[in-house]
């Protein structure tokens, strides 16, 4: 290996260590930090935010990259990973770096407490204060960049390549057949029955932790906490997640979790020779919201699966209503208009994401001010959904991520979902055996596929790249909407 490379690979080795660190420090203020310390741990995060941009735009990484030879395709795509970063790096001026990491610390406590005294108001100045500076930013990538769009600049952080004007353009081409299906299963739906039992704290995790394991979640190297959003944490050999409990829905927790533990999974099955690089994680948002959204929907919500889980939960729990496995997997996927993207149904699902990726544009953009932005989301939301917001925790306040500057996040969301079909159709393709197997909670042979198809590469592929070498087809969102079509079709006799 030559010198230059040889000193850019340790280079990069230290910062991405120094990076879990970071994400350390985010995953125990959303944990088990005390609601004191928030003012103290902004302070540490700018802190360690600074030490890290100053590694990201070293002036050695010019000189490095410039005389650096790979000698893989892999060397080469670590190379072009830690280009494109330091590029990103020298755009951004250090104290803007600063700023926005501890507005993102700060502005999560705030969120937090304003969700739970339902006060959008107390919310919004924080809120105002992170557009500024995420706009900030976006100027300063586009002016580096030579582009205008302060959207794409954002998003390029979450799915690079992707624009605002191919995610809209794919909303628009999915909008009408979503509407549709949807319109068509409430006209028709006959209420399923509701989830009825005594579902402690204590049980649903020790449920949620059998969950974890049977879709191959390493607790060796991980762990499982309680947040107020879920969220997974970390890569290689430290990836934790966290989940929620609500003792009237265990749904909740369970979802949560199988959809977490699908985050946590890729990070654990990169590569380990990839470990503790710029390719030693997930490529996208997009592909790693493939793997949550198959493990939770796909697998977790099939028939198949919901028939293991009715017969487990019911040796946890005891006897609960429903008492038929087939009623119990219509529970599961019961179609209702309800407020929380996080515990949608798989049809509302991605109109709550279309919903809010208008909304953030229209705020980077400048076509939407903060002020306005609460009675703007109440508006869309009863026009998209039929139901008028009834507090801000059910609208506004639900999500964390605006508190933490992740805009340009929510439309991945989506696109993981799209991904997720697509890779559901190969996999239904070679695993002719995987309902046989899911009925007696057996996700290794799909979650191997998985393993191998997609989450060993870690960051090595690009995006789409990953997805149709895994699948064979091109990208389209036409397998996630026949998907839906067939599953909803049925359960609802359309």
């Amino acid at each position: 290996m030559s010198g230059a490379l040889e000193a850019l690979f340790a280079h990069d080795a230290q910062t991405s260590a120094l990076g879990q660190i970071m994400g350390r420090l985010h995953w125990d203020q959303e944990t088990v930090m005390p609601p004191g310390s928030a003012a103290q741990r902004a302070e540490e995060i700018g802190a360690l935010e600074a030490v890290l941009h100053a590694r990201r735009q070293d002036p050695r990484l010019g000189d490095w990259l410039s005389e650096a030879d790979p000698e893989s395709e892999t060397d080469a795509a670590r190379l072009d990973l830690i280009a494109r970063d330091y590029q990103r790096a020298r755009a951004l001026p250090a104290d803007l770096a600063v700023a926005l990491a501890r507005a993102a610390s700060t502005g999560q406590g705030i969120w937090a407490k304003a969700r739970a005294d339902e006060d959008v108001a107390a919310f919004l100045p924080a809120l105002s204060e992170m557009i500024a500076l995420k706009r900030e930013a976006a100027d300063a990538w586009c002016a580096a960049a030579g582009t205008q769009d302060r959207y794409d600049a954002l998003v390029e952080d979450y799915e690079p390549g992707l624009t605002g004007a191919e995610i809209a353009a794919l909303f628009d081409r999915m909008r009408p057949r979503l509407v549709a299906l949807r319109d068509a299963v409430l006209g028709k739906a006959a209420a399923k029955a509701p989830l009825q039992g005594q579902f402690a704290q204590a049980d649903q995790l020790r449920f949620a932790a059998l969950l974890a394991e049977r879709f191959g979640y390493d607790l060796g190297r991980g762990r499982i906490d309680l947040a107020v959003h879920p969220f997974s944490s970390g890569s290689g050999a430290d990836v934790r997640i966290t989940t929620r409990v609500d003792e009237s829905d265990p749904f909740n927790c369970f979802y949560s979790t199988i959809h977490e533990v699908g985050h946590a999974s890729y990070e654990q099955n990169v590569a380990a020779a990839l470990g503790l690089t710029r390719l030693g994680q997930g490529v996208s948002m997009g592909v790693h919201e493939s793997q949550s959204r198959i493990y939770e929907n796909q697998l977790g919500r099939s028939e198949a699966f919901c028939t293991w889980m009715h017969g487990a939960m019911s040796e946890t729990f005891g006897a609960f209503q429903p008492e038929d496995a087939a009623q119990f997997y219509a529970t599961v996927n019961a179609v209702r208009a309800g407020y929380i993207r996080t515990e949608a149904d798989e049809l509302h699902y991605n109109l709550h994401v279309m919903l809010r990726f208008d909304l953030e544009r229209d705020l980077i953009q400048g076509g939407l001010d903060v002020a306005d932005l609460n009675d703007a989301w109440n508006a869309r939301f009863a026009a998209d959904f039929g139901v008028a917001v009834d507090r801000p925790s059910h609208g506004l306040l639900q999500d964390v991520h605006w508190s933490c500057g992740l805009f340009g996040y929510f439309p991945t969301y989506t696109l993981g979902n799209v991904y997720a079909g697509c890779l559901h159709e190969a996999l239904r393709r070679d695993l002719p055996a995987l309902d046989e197997d899911l009925a007696r909670g057996d996700t290794g042979a799909a979650t191997a596929w998985l393993g191998e198809r997609v989450q060993r590469h870690g960051a090595s592929k690009a995006p789409r790249q990953v997805i149709e070498e895994a699948t064979g087809a091109p990208v389209s969102e036409a397998p996630l909407l026949d998907y839906l079509e067939a599953k909803f079709g049925a359960l609802y006799s359309l």
